[in-house]
């Protein structure tokens, strides 16, 4: 299914195990070879990125038209499909319950990167189209998933975790916390001593773009060892955003 189409870009899920595999290539690249995670399922002799939930998601990949290479992707778990896989992928970090007891139509995103070569452009708008308008086919009324700083020194991340639990933590009713096992917590400065244009600067482009749209965290990071990151829950209400937040988000008019 293509969902946006432009004279540079072509959005659509893939449809192939072909199209996988280059999700998968360019996962490895970024998670693996960029950043140096790792992880069970990794195929190092092809340079795969996999795991358990490959197999029952919508891979959103984003292809350059001119030379038909997947540049960007995003992996989107819908809860009928999280139901097949046995549960979310954020459910190995993060307690869910008051999420999936709300009521809402929700999406999981996962495994959202860009090729080094189309950062800082108009590429990433060209996937949240595309993103957008698989929101407003299923009716998605909460976005969420996992997003990473990288590594796992938290004295290095202390401004940038403080300043999300001081100004940007989920409301009550939709706060999930961090599993115990590797729950840390983001209240390690007080709100008087942020330096918050060094905070800002430390949090990564994904995280503050869901901020600038309303969005919020849940309650503590998550050390990820496997991948080498931190790793904070971060909620969107789609169903709250403004017209103006919503063409932001990459929405056509509602």
């Amino acid at each position: 299914m293509t969902l946006v189409k432009s004279a540079a870009y072509q959005v659509r899920l893939a449809r192939t195990s072909e199209d996988l595999r280059a999700a998968q290539r360019l996962r490895y690249d970024v998670f693996i070879t960029e950043l140096g995670g790792s992880g069970p399922l990794v195929d190092h002799a092809h340079k795969l990125e996999i795991d358990k939930f490959d197999d029952f998601v919508d891979h959103l990949l984003l292809i350059d038209t001119k030379t038909g290479q997947t540049v960007g992707v995003y992996r989107l778990l819908r809860r009928d499909m999280a139901d097949r896989a046995g549960g979310f992928y954020s459910e190995n970090e993060y307690d869910l319950s008051k999420l999936k007891s709300s009521g809402c139509p929700i999406l999981e995103l996962g495994r959202s990167c860009l090729h080094p070569a189309y950062r800082g452009g108009t590429a990433m708008h060209q996937l949240w189209s595309g993103l957008a308008a698989y929101v407003a086919l299923h009716k998605i009324e909460i976005l969420f998933g996992v997003a990473s700083f990288h590594g796992t020194d938290i004295n290095t991340l202390a401004q940038p975790l403080s300043m999300l639990h001081h100004h940007h933590l989920a409301p009550p009713e939709f706060r999930v916390i961090a599993l115990p096992e590797a729950y840390q917590n983001m209240n390690l400065i007080e709100e008087t001593s942020l330096d918050r244009r060094s905070a800002m600067i430390q949090i990564p482009s994904l995280i503050k773009a869901y901020l600038r749209l309303g969005g919020f965290v849940g309650d503590g990071a998550f050390i990820d060892h496997d991948f080498n990151t931190t790793d904070v829950c971060v909620m969107l209400d789609i169903s709250c955003l403004s017209e103006r937040k919503w063409k932001m988000f990459g929405g056509d008019t509602r």
